[in-house]
């Protein structure tokens, strides 16, 4: 009797999750930046970038950002933020090599003060230079060090936000998908940022549901200063999150993928992609033991109870759960296509989902070892005083 209802709550649960959360598997749903319009005048843009020790891929940032072909005005401000590798030099050669060393200014950042994490620190200093500027822009563009952009994707994302009056619209860049570690884990990490926040929800005025995606964000400028700036979420881990509750508040939002918005950042080792997921999967879980308890048993329940039972449990609860199995991995295929991957990592979602939970485990063991949110040899977790 136990094992049958574990198998009934598992696919109630699995089929509430494709019939009725936000459609969120949909992947193609929300790859959708169409042409842009003609316009008379396009909005400036100013994009800020936060670099630490970013040597690797500064330079194709920057340089696929200056290329993009951009009608308005568009420049870039770089906070270096006390790299050690030449960062700022390498930006600057690759924005003097496309003849725009014009349109890129490169500061130097100072270490955070207590409140603050590394990144927000950074980009809050790019925003301050930006506000002493005489000419204030329509959009600040938040991105990454690690992002390159292709085609003519910062004309469309203008134009989908000049259309539509947002204040902000963001891109899930496409994550670099070739080493095991990657394949293993990365589609699967977009595939679960989907499930807790619903794209579709994220766009709806009548849903809380608030999330950005850090690598892109397309802000209203005004917007952004209306609702207390970078300031208002300084010590927010999950900053892209929080950024995008900040302007859920302020107007209509937008959240979507496109193959023209990619990280090239490489994560050749399992444990590489571990850290990125230990670095704030507590930090979603506010740093509470209790929810902490009640993400394990639920994924044991959602995930990995329907294997055991589909392996070794009796006729019904064995249909039932492999019914589950069947469905959980119908349902990540969208996003494996995505990635290229192939179809029959779906049968294997349970174990990953596995892997997850250990991740997770591991970021609150980090967190009260007190090492929570490493990032680039910066404790962050304990910034926002929630121990």
């Amino acid at each position: 009797m136990l094992l049958l209802t574990v198998a009934a709550i598992s696919l109630a649960a699995w089929l509430y999750l494709v019939g009725f959360h936000g459609g969120f598997w949909r992947v193609s749903r929300y790859d959708a930046l169409t042409t842009p319009a003609a316009r008379a005048a396009w909005p400036d843009v100013i994009a800020v970038i936060p670099a630490r020790d970013e040597a690797e891929s500064i330079g194709d940032c920057i340089g696929s950002l200056l290329a993009q072909p951009y009608a308005g005005r568009m420049s870039i401000i770089l906070v270096d933020d006390q790299s050690s590798d030449g960062t700022g030099e390498i930006a600057t050669r690759a924005a003097a090599a496309l003849g725009a060393a014009d349109r890129l200014t490169v500061i130097t950042g100072r270490t955070p003060p207590a409140g603050w994490t590394g990144k927000l620190w950074a980009v809050k200093q790019g925003l301050s230079h930006l506000e002493a500027r005489p000419d204030q822009p329509t959009y600040v563009l938040l991105t990454d060090a690690d992002i390159v952009y292709s085609g003519d994707v910062l004309p469309r994302l203008v134009d989908r936000a000049e259309a539509q009056g947002l204040a902000m619209a963001s891109i899930m860049a496409k994550l670099r998908c070739e080493s095991f570690a990657e394949r293993f884990l990365v589609p699967a990490f977009v595939f679960f940022f989907q499930m807790l926040y619903p794209f579709s929800w994220v766009a709806r005025s009548d849903r809380a549901t608030a999330a950005a995606a850090g690598g892109c964000i397309l802000a209203r400028w005004q917007a952004l200063r209306d609702a207390g700036g970078i300031d208002a979420v300084r010590g927010a881990l999950i900053d892209d999150c929080a950024v995008g509750g900040l302007l859920k508040g302020r107007g209509p939002v937008w959240l979507g993928f496109s193959r023209d918005v990619r990280s090239v950042r490489a994560s050749d080792r399992l444990a590489e992609v571990g850290q990125m997921i230990s670095r704030s999967a507590y930090a979603q879980l506010k740093y509470s033991p209790l929810l902490l308890a009640g993400t394990l048993i639920g994924m044991a329940l959602v995930y990995l109870a329907p294997v055991a039972i589909a392996l070794s449990g009796p006729l019904i609860p064995r249909l039932l759960a492999l019914s589950t199995w069947a469905l959980m991995a119908v349902a990540f295929q969208p996003t494996l296509r995505y990635y290229g991957r192939s179809p029959a990592w779906g049968v294997f979602l349970p174990a990953i989902a596995f892997t997850y939970l250990i991740y997770t485990m591991n970021s609150a063991y980090q967190y009260y070892m007190g090492r929570g949110g490493m990032w680039k040899g910066r404790v962050q977790a304990n910034v926002s005083g929630a121990r």
